[in-house]
């Protein structure tokens, strides 16, 4: 039997570089000083910057494979490496939206690329696909889901439950909504400071009957404001997806929009990206492509960024006239855009379901006291 020592696997982990920075997984401290070795069996954990980190699962990898080929082959370590994290994972308040597994930020730098519309058809083609979803418009200041609902009209009502009183969200489509639309005259300005603001969202949140869901797609307001720190405190957000045109200027804004989101201060994964209003396609023309907005800006800046592309949604007149009769597009799956909405929600649940498995609670190391 090879005599295995903790020096061994230490010179071995050196040939382990973490992506982009030439340095050795040793060097940068990414090896936590606690090797236990029992036999043939390595065990020991790493530490890494941010849980988001998006090279973990091919570092953990390339440190199990340097063992076996610097140190020795029949070293047993495959699952023995425990990864922890310096920053803890965005914390998840224990009482707020319990029955909601998994909570989205659907985002812009930048108004008008459509960052709403992409909301309310992607929140549509996934009731459509069987789940359960929720629509929050947290654009205070400018709500359109009533309007894109064609529920301008509609009263949300209380409904006791266990002592106390919570909102019941207006449902249409399969898709259980509120909005600040509801609650105002939809032609009165709504005159409020950040804090004021803030409030109503949480109380629009907290208690609200949301119920059981799959996704909670959350309408963030443009730019990068007090109102976004204040849901991401607020909230244990799976991850967040970024719309934008092609055009650089929505581009350069866009990538503001994932800078906030990956910071330090908010720690919250990038699902993806939109390409929205990607091409003008006229409806008796559905081959045609014209790029109005500028070519594949949103997917180069995809690429650029690593980042999954989820969708390119094209411009087709049905699009407007959906959003302003507050019949959705992708409630017909037939049409161009139903399918580019279909195509999206099949992508963003597969993005979803990816970085719920890379987060998931690593299985602690036993180690014997042999």
């Amino acid at each position: 039997m090879a005599n295995i020592y903790p020096k061994l696997i230490i010179d071995a982990l050196r040939n382990v570089r973490y992506p982009g920075t030439g340095k050795d997984i040793v060097e940068m401290g990414f090896v936590s000083d606690d090797i236990h070795i029992d036999g043939m069996k390595v065990s020991f954990s790493m530490m890494f910057d941010k849980p988001n980190d998006p090279f973990i699962k091919s570092v953990v990898k390339a440190a199990e494979t340097a063992i076996l080929t610097y140190a020795d082959p029949d070293i047993e370590i495959k699952g023995n490496i425990e990864v922890r994290t310096k920053q803890a994972e965005q914390p998840k308040p224990a009482t707020l939206l319990p029955q909601v597994k998994n909570i989205i930020a659907i985002s812009s730098g930048k108004g008008g690329v459509g960052k709403s519309t992409v909301s309310v058809n992607l929140a549509v083609s996934l009731a459509k696909k069987g789940y359960k979803v929720g629509l929050l418009d947290a654009d205070i200041f400018g709500p359109s889901l009533p309007k894109m609902f064609n529920e301008e009209e509609a009263q949300p009502y209380l409904e006791p439950i266990d002592g106390k009183e919570y909102i019941i969200p207006v449902e249409k489509y399969g898709v259980k909504m509120l909005s600040i639309g509801f609650f105002v005259n939809k032609n009165d300005a709504v005159v409020w400071r950040g804090a004021m603001a803030g409030n109503a969202l949480k109380q629009l949140i907290a208690d609200a009957n949301w119920g059981d869901l799959d996704y909670f797609l959350i309408d963030f307001p443009p730019g990068t404001s007090d109102i976004h720190l204040t849901l991401v405190q607020t909230l244990a957000i799976t991850g967040a997806v970024v719309v934008s045109t092609p055009q650089e200027v929505a581009l350069a804004d866009a990538r503001k929009g994932i800078n906030m989101f990956t910071n330090d201060k908010v720690n919250v994964p990038i699902l993806g990206l939109v390409e929205n209003m990607a091409w003008f396609t006229p409806a008796e023309l559905p081959e045609n492509k014209y790029y109005i907005f500028g070519k594949e800006g949103a997917k180069n800046l995809a690429e650029d960024m690593n980042v999954p592309l989820l969708g390119q949604i094209p411009i087709v007149q049905s699009i407007c006239e959906g959003g302003d009769k507050g019949v959705p597009v992708a409630l017909n799956e037939n049409t161009i855009t139903g399918m580019a909405f279909a195509h999206l929600a099949d992508n963003f649940i597969a993005s979803v379901d990816k970085r719920n498995s890379q987060f998931a609670p690593t299985k602690k190391v036993e180690v014997s006291n042999k």
